[in-house]
């Protein structure tokens, strides 16, 4: 259950800061920077710091190779799908959508990896600490 919610917390954050819709922080950050400045300054500093907790964790765990390869992973996927005529990759919201979850998976795989490479060997992980 812990990884199904760090998932949807990294989709639920990428959601709110850009999708195809209108209700976004990006959107209304564009529409309100003039009346609203102190307050997209504060809330954009605040998802800049959970962003940065979820990526920090994902290069720490799975790296820049391992995020690169389930990117891969997800891109020939839907290479088969687009190619057996079951997705159309021409509408560009289906597009971001596809991305935003593709971009979740790596991140919240990347902050429970500890966790599932635990439960796939029987390892445990522990922090090293350099004095």
């Amino acid at each position: 259950m812990g990884i199904l919610l760090r998932w949807l917390g990294a989709f639920l954050l990428l959601v709110l800061i850009f999708n195809p819709t209108q209700v976004n922080f990006v959107n209304w950050a564009r529409a309100n920077w003039i009346d609203q400045m102190p307050l997209i300054v504060f809330l954009g500093l605040i998802l800049g710091v959970v962003m940065m907790v979820y990526l920090v964790a994902t290069m720490r765990s799975i790296g820049l190779i391992g995020a690169v390869v389930i990117g891969a992973i997800f891109a020939a996927g839907l290479w088969v799908l687009t190619d057996w005529g079951l997705l159309a990759l021409g509408n560009s919201d289906l597009t971001v959508w596809l991305a935003i979850l593709v971009l979740s998976v790596i991140l919240g795989l990347g902050m429970s990896w500890s966790i599932l490479r635990q439960r796939l060997t029987g390892q445990s992980s522990v922090d090293e600490i350099e004095g």
